[in-house]
């Protein structure tokens, strides 16, 4: 019996060093599915684009002394889109806790870490939305709704037009952008859904909707009624992640828990370390996608979409780059903005990168063009994929054309 025992613990050991070596290889470099390994080799129309959508999350924990590689490429990008372009920020906009009360003592560095994200959009000819996410609203506390509308009066103050922030007053949504003839902005508050405490609803909240049913109604006529357009979806939370909110962790993490809260705490609690991961997993805090809540949000949000095709449905929220094409539509995590922490590869995922950077759309008359864009070790501009996900000559749909973008 003993040594039963001590063989399968052998198996258990060369298992954990083989999968944690592998890991610790492999970790950080990109992952493409074989459909797109040849990525390199497909080249955009040599027009300027109609319209680009730079779509990026988690940005609350910027350098804000001007030194910050993502803002620089971020920045760059601003000065080459010109008007025709749009900058969306996917929630996570000020870490930890978005912008607290005057008087407290994080209120300084708070505002400093969103000024810093506002100040490269003064000579900027497009347009910046914003949309709140769990730390905006104090780490989804109870408390969290007077956290964001904070932070909405202030970005709202420096740019001056209602699209700045999005959904007006924190509520539901959904919220409607007219970028361009044939193309459409549908922007999401989905943290209302998993928030705890006070949360808009009905006229006394500022909010069209009676009753929180009523948004899900509405985002499927809006889809109906524009079936014929291209569509962005843009949220916080995804709806497909290969990483912590989806129940993805390292093996690491599973034999050495403790490193998450000090990294050279290499105390191994086999069996029993793996069961945060596993509570992660299958029960899920309030912000999981296996949480009660955000399951309930995110079965709904799916079954809506999955009677359409082409729609790009972009959230930050897990600190990496993902891409999915699943179900006739692309699901887009632009979430490492200012940090980055562990995706798996494979799976269902097209493209995955624990990286920092950002996703940008781009649209051509009858091609949409999907991007990567991450700083090298010299700040320099990385496309680090890219791939077409639209083509008119496949897939009827309008075309467009030069206008200035609207909301209703």
């Amino acid at each position: 019996m003993l040594n039963f025992l001590l063989f399968v613990f052998g198996l258990f050991f060369l298992w954990f060093l083989i999968t944690y070596l592998r890991e610790r290889k492999y970790r950080h470099q990109p992952y493409y599915r074989k459909s797109v390994r040849n990525w390199q080799e497909k080249v955009p129309p040599a027009q300027k684009p109609l319209f680009s959508v730079a779509l990026i999350g988690d940005t609350g924990n910027i350098a804000t002394e001007g030194s910050d590689p993502v803002l620089k490429l971020l920045e760059n990008w601003v000065q080459q889109a010109g008007k025709n372009s749009w900058t969306v920020f996917l929630g996570d906009n000020v870490y930890p806790k978005g912008i607290p009360p005057v008087q407290d003592r994080k209120r300084q560095s708070a505002e400093e870490k969103l000024q810093a994200q506002l100040q490269i959009f003064d000579n900027y000819e497009g347009k910046v939305t914003f949309i709140g996410g769990n730390h905006d609203w104090n780490k989804g506390r109870s408390d969290g709704y007077t956290y964001i509308l904070r932070q909405e009066q202030y970005i709202l103050s420096w740019f001056n037009y209602p699209e700045a922030f999005l959904p007006q007053n924190s509520c539901l949504g959904p919220c409607v952008v007219d970028l361009a003839p044939g193309l459409l902005m549908i922007v999401l508050n989905t943290q209302w859904w998993v928030q705890s405490g006070k949360k808009p609803i009905g006229k006394t909240g500022g909010c069209h909707q009676e009753k929180p049913t009523d948004f899900f109604t509405e985002l499927a006529a809006l889809l109906k009624q524009n079936q014929d357009k291209r569509i962005i979806i843009a949220a916080h939370h995804p709806l497909y992640s290969n990483a912590l909110h989806g129940g993805k962790f390292t093996v690491k993490q599973h034999l050495f828990p403790l490193t998450a809260a000090h990294k050279k705490m290499y105390i191994p609690f086999p069996v029993v370390g793996s069961l945060y991961p596993l509570y992660r997993k299958y029960f899920g805090a309030n912000e999981d996608m296996s949480h009660p809540r955000y399951r309930k949000m995110r079965k709904k949000l799916l079954n809506i979409l999955q009677v359409h095709e082409n729609i790009i449905y972009a959230a930050g929220h897990d600190h990496n780059l993902q891409y999915f094409n699943l179900k006739n539509n692309h699901f887009i995590i632009s979430g490492s903005g200012s940090k980055t922490t562990f995706v798996k590869k494979g799976r269902k995922a097209t493209f995955t990168h624990e990286h920092k950077g950002f996703f940008v759309i781009d649209f051509y008359e009858d091609q949409t063009w999907l991007r990567v864009l991450e700083p090298d070790s010299n700040a320099e501009t990385t496309e680090a994929f890219r791939w077409k996900i639209w083509d008119a000559k496949e897939i009827s749909g309008e075309k467009l054309k030069g206008q200035e973008p609207e909301t209703r």
